[in-house]
């Protein structure tokens, strides 16, 4: 993978806290220290953990906080994104009709995540995969997705995107073989933070494009890791009444723990990911984990509010 020259202080395990430019006047100093996020990540770094985070700031395009921001790292469920963006760009040009429907019978048993496997209906159309795919992580949805869409077109889209440190390397399975990638997808946590930055811009592929997909990740059920702090209903959190803007998405798989995504608020708003790669020998390096990412979670809403 390389490595890339720092411009900026560093603490001892790489995380680092932007500060060449002048904090905006609407928020308070106190809001951008990110210390509790600090220290919890050197934490995790100190025990063993691979760990990434952005933070951009998206009024003024600047980077808040970054440690290992280019590193490549396995990324698990997040990679389903591209996946998306592909599948909205094929309905917007019509290459992909959204009620094409679609066997389940048609794709290999996948149970790693998901309600499909579990209703009655034995075929759905497309724009219903997309999402279930986006709102539970559902396996089998992406799976036939990615059939129809191709993985040659979802590469070709990352690359279009300019996302040099990415890649949907496979399908979801169930297990891995010896013959199998071994991830479903990789990404770093600095073009994670700019693919969410550009989603809500409007800049991915098109408008609309970047707006349908937008509105798939708004139903994402996933707020137990960084969307912890937003204390949004997981099941209904389009319309905040508090103004609070918020999509994200997760990723998960053994010892990978990953979350991307926006959060604005009346003073700021932000795009984040942050990668944790942990040993997951106990529940207690689980948690740990865990609360790494709620910690994030509570910064970041101080810093939006």
């Amino acid at each position: 993978m390389g490595t890339e020259p720092r411009r900026e202080a560093e603490s001892p395990r790489g995380l680092r806290r932007s500060s060449s430019r002048r904090l905006p006047r609407r928020a308070a100093v106190s809001r951008r220290s990110f210390a509790s996020t600090l220290k919890a990540l050197d934490d995790l770094a100190a025990s063993g953990a691979q760990v990434s985070v952005r933070i951009t700031d998206l009024d003024r395009s600047t980077s808040v906080l970054a440690g290992d921001d280019y590193v490549t790292l396995p990324v698990a469920g997040l990679g389903v994104v591209p996946l998306l963006i592909e599948v909205a760009a094929g309905f917007e040009s019509g290459q992909l009709d959204p009620l094409e429907i679609i066997e389940r019978s048609s794709i290999d048993r996948v149970a790693v995540a998901g309600v499909w496997q579990h209703l009655k209906a034995p075929a759905l159309p497309l724009s219903d995969l997309a999402v279930l795919t986006a709102s539970t992580g559902d396996a089998l949805a992406a799976n036939a997705l990615l059939a129809r869409a191709g993985l040659p077109a979802v590469r070709a889209r990352i690359e279009q995107l300019g996302m040099k440190r990415a890649a949907l390397l496979d399908r979801f399975r169930d297990t891995r073989g010896p013959d199998d990638a071994p991830h479903f997808a990789l990404g770093s946590s600095r073009e994670l933070a700019e693919m969410f930055a550009a989603l809500v811009n409007s800049d991915v592929v098109s408008p609309g494009v970047s707006a349908q997909v937008a509105e798939w990740l708004s139903l994402n059920h996933d707020l137990s890791l960084v969307a912890s702090a937003t204390g949004l209903d997981p099941f209904s959190h389009e319309n905040d009444e508090h103004g609070l803007l918020f999509i994200n998405k997760t990723g998960r798989d053994a010892g990978i723990r990953v979350e991307a995504g926006v959060l604005a608020g009346p003073r700021a708003g932000v795009s984040y990911a942050l990668i944790v790669c942990f040993d997951d020998l106990s529940i207690v390096h689980r948690m740990r984990a865990h609360e790494a990412f709620r910690t994030l979670g509570m910064d970041l809403m101080e810093y939006v509010f």
